[in-house]
């Protein structure tokens, strides 16, 4: 199992006595029982590998592990796991932006880090933060960054609960840093993005990246130099960082964005939101006995879902608890990805391609024709009910063998007139 900075906090937090924590990297105990964690943003293990010298420091210090991003490796995502100790599928932070739901109509587009004031960050992610817990069993917790972070959105949802000390430079963050682990059982969480910030604004391995790099082993050489005695110092990150590419944008030049309603997410990972219902492309109405398309509309089912109603009693029809012949013949012969029917009686009846493509309608109806026959047959002799439906049976036992998924819920519902 990856382990991922969820279970770094929690095997710091465990080694502190936090209760329902695992120290799952088994960490040795610290006697002096103050920590500090040090988060350099943007710095992954490639940048140590090639730009390691920039930061002779980290020879002073003893290598743990490597640890892996979460999924998705976007800065909240990570941060919000670091904070509760908790994956992203269940602390729910799970991208750099994200649909809002139930926020109207389209729904909004939640930027984590330009947190919207409109959404509550304490409904947004209600899970308590390993901050919240410690402090709730007399270990201080502590959370030293840039000032600007000190009430945001994103703090209050991710990393609340800590007494959040502002510093804006090497120095006051290694005060900061000091100042918060006077006392046992107390740890400081010491986050810097320069990094990220120089990796995005100029790129991987530019003077700016060296620059900041530079100035995360000063501040390495600073917390050694400072941090009161019995504190263990770990230094880790949040993901690393590459140069992009070729790319694509989304939407331009190409239909990926076709049927969608909202995007969220990030370079990294896109999340596409569709309509729950899908989109409608057109609907049409026949007859008791049939239903006619125009070139035009035949030419549209392709790929679709389709859903049809057989009519019921109320209408003059009454015919139809499955599928018909004329309805397998339609979703092979117009390709359609799934066709679906609402019988007489309200069951709800379902076929698709096992695979990627139909089978041939001609080796479908020989069979079906044939196995008609067959369960007709033993309904006369007796065999079988009158009750049961020929055709219904009869298809559900040759489907598999050509390739189509069939499935139906034959459990009589009320259907409204019409």
């Amino acid at each position: 199992m990856a382990q991922t900075l969820a279970e770094l906090s929690q095997s710091i937090f465990a080694t502190l006595g936090l209760t329902g924590t695992t120290n799952s990297l088994a960490l040795d105990e610290n006697e002096g029982e103050r920590e500090c964690l040090l988060l350099v943003d943007g710095l992954g293990k490639n940048a140590i590998d090639e730009f390691g010298s920039k930061i002779k420091i980290l020879r002073e210090l003893k290598y743990e592990r490597t640890l892996s991003a979460t999924f998705p490796s976007t800065t909240a995502t990570s941060l919000t796991s670091l904070g509760t100790g908790l994956a992203p599928g269940e602390h729910g932070m799970v991208g750099y932006t994200m649909r809002v739901p139930h926020s109207g109509t389209p729904e909004r587009v939640l930027n984590a880090l330009k947190w919207d004031e409109r959404v509550d960050p304490y409904i947004f992610q209600p899970n308590e933060t390993l901050f919240e817990r410690a402090n709730k069993e007399g270990i201080r917790t502590s959370h030293i960054a840039a000032k600007r972070y000190a009430d945001t959105g994103f703090t209050r949802a991710a990393l609340r609960g800590g007494i959040y000390i502002g510093a804006n430079g090497i120095e006051e963050l290694a005060d900061g840093a000091r100042a918060a682990l006077q006392v046992p059982k107390s740890f400081a969480y010491v986050y810097v993005n320069d990094v990220d910030e120089a990796s995005h604004g100029a790129g991987f391995g530019s003077e700016k990246f060296i620059a900041a790099l530079e100035k995360v082993n000063r501040l390495i050489e600073q917390l050694l130099s400072s941090l009161p005695k019995g504190t263990r110092l770990s230094v880790t990150s949040d993901h690393g960082m590459v140069n992009r590419g070729d790319y694509l944008v989304v939407g331009k030049e190409n239909e990926l964005l076709k049927d969608v309603r909202l995007m969220a997410g990030g370079p990294r990972v896109r999340y596409l939101y569709v309509d729950k219902n899908g989109n409608e492309v057109f609907r049409t109405e026949g007859d008791i006995r049939k239903i006619s398309f125009t070139d035009d509309e035949f030419s549209k089912l392709k790929g679709k879902i389709v859903t049809h109603n057989h009519p019921n009693k109320a209408t003059g029809g009454g015919v139809g608890t499955s599928f018909s012949e004329s309805d397998i013949q339609t979703a092979i012969s117009a390709d359609v990805s799934e066709l679906r029917v609402v019988g007489t009686d309200g069951s709800r009846h379902s076929i698709r391609p096992i695979g990627k493509s139909w089978p041939k309608y001609s080796e479908v109806e020989k069979s079906w024709k044939k196995e008609i026959t067959k369960i007709r047959s033993e309904i006369r002799q007796g065999k079988r009910s009158i009750f049961d439906n020929a055709t219904r049976i009869a298809f559900e036992n040759i489907a598999k063998k050509h390739g189509i998924n069939y499935s139906h819920d034959t459990k009589p519902r009320v259907r409204p007139p019409g």
